[in-house]
């Protein structure tokens, strides 16, 4: 089943998100390699796909777990929740209609 990770950034995450954004790419990179990576993406703060300094407000990964628990288990290893990007972090389970 798939399952919607929804991040909630800081308040001035910027600097600390992209030091981490490379580990955390690292890690959407295996989910993708499985086929398990339906998609992912951050919030630009702004109506902007590069916000520059606004930076973001957040991420959505959408991706496929055995269950509920191995989802959130997923994400709370996730670099960014593990740095402070996060402000918390809601894992829900996602059923694809479209496309």
């Amino acid at each position: 089943m798939h399952y919607a990770i929804i991040g909630t950034d800081k308040n001035n995450s910027l600097e600390a998100r992209l030091k981490a954004r490379p580990e955390h790419l690292k890690r959407l990179e295996i989910l993708r390699e499985e086929g398990r990576l339906l998609l992912a993406g951050p919030f630009p703060a702004i109506d902007s796909e590069n916000p520059g300094p606004a930076g973001f407000t957040g991420s959505l990964i959408v991706a496929e777990f055995p269950d509920l628990e191995s989802a959130k288990t997923w994400a709370d290893q996730d670099p960014y929740a593990l740095t402070g990007v996060y402000n918390n972090v809601t894992v829900t389970p996602f059923k694809k209609v479209l496309p």
